[in-house]
């Protein structure tokens, strides 16, 4: 994960009441979708996934991260959460009809897929103890409860082989009819294409893609502005068509985040314009813990 500073910014209530008033307005009427995704995970001091839940901000709650793959280990970290509850709130989360990802790889470095054979084997693994799968002798970090999906957060290493993983996790839908137990979404950086997500992406199995609109210059509003952001925004929504593609922010305030998107200018110019792909999917914001704390979400949440 991104190191985090203590700079902030503030945005002023009278805008925000200001904006606020403005939501029955014609702006955002033709492109919006309701859909909210947030990351969970990273801070324990954000609450429990259940809590997360019960909030009624989110559509889909990403847990993260499941970052030891590849090499014969699988792990994962969730900074401090005690791991003997998160089943329970998945199910329940899953039974107010919010989705529940996991995301696989983070800031981390211990992950990578050296062959076609460790791509299989974390695929079995993630079946196994995360989804569906019930094979004996493989530890269940969540007991018996299975998350909807898994979404490739590969900020680190080689790309390799990251296709071998989607289409190995999919397979496992064959044995379905009428659902699909693995549902498959992508985290991205901004600048297209994303280097290392481009080969499984391209496999076209990826329902979802969340494009990260900060913590880049290049394609971040507050440094390349309006038309920095659609370069990219375009690029992405042209190239997946058969793919939803969400509108990746840092929740406002994020301290050491100097890409954060204030309400006025969420409202009144970039969202207007990315949601006129036919494919635009909703919001995913970075994370609940500063969420939680800038009431972000509580806002945009109306815009999605």
């Amino acid at each position: 994960m991104v190191a985090l500073g203590r700079r902030s910014w503030l945005v002023p209530l009278a805008m925000v009441l200001a904006v606020s008033s403005c939501l029955a307005g014609p702006a955002m009427a033709a492109g919006k979708t309701g859909q909210m995704t947030v990351f969970w995970g990273r801070n324990k001091n954000e609450g429990t996934l259940k809590e997360t839940c019960d909030t009624g901000l989110y559509t889909t709650v990403v847990i993260s991260f499941y970052s030891v793959f590849g090499h014969g280990r699988y792990w994962g970290d969730l900074s401090g959460h005690d791991l003997r509850v998160i089943g329970a709130d998945i199910k329940h989360c899953q039974s107010k009809n919010v989705f529940v990802f996991l995301s696989i790889g983070g800031a981390g470095k211990d992950y990578s897929l050296p062959t076609s054979q460790s791509a299989a084997d974390v695929a079995d693994n993630i079946w196994n103890a995360h989804m569906d799968g019930r094979r004996p002798g493989v530890f269940r970090p969540f007991g018996d409860a299975a998350v909807d999906g898994i979404d490739f957060f590969i900020d680190q290493g080689a790309p390799d082989h990251y296709d071998d993983l989607a289409r190995n996790l999919y397979a496992y839908n064959k044995m379905y009819r009428a659902r699909t137990p693995v549902r498959l979404t992508a985290t991205v950086r901004c600048a297209f294409p994303d280097p290392r997500m481009k080969k499984a992406l391209d496999t076209k199995l990826f329902e979802r893609i969340h494009v990260r609109f900060y913590d880049d210059a290049t394609c971040s509003y507050n440094h390349a502005g309006l038309a920095g952001v659609m370069a990219q925004w375009n690029k992405w929504t042209a190239k997946y068509p058969g793919s939803d593609v969400y509108l990746g922010l840092a929740a406002a305030n994020v301290p050491g985040k100097k890409d954060n998107v204030f309400i006025k200018q969420l409202y009144y110019d970039l969202l207007p314009n990315v949601q006129k792909a036919k494919n635009y999917g909703g919001i995913m914001l970075w994370d609940r813990f500063y969420d939680k704390q800038t009431g972000y979400g509580k806002t945009v949440k109306y815009w999605a």
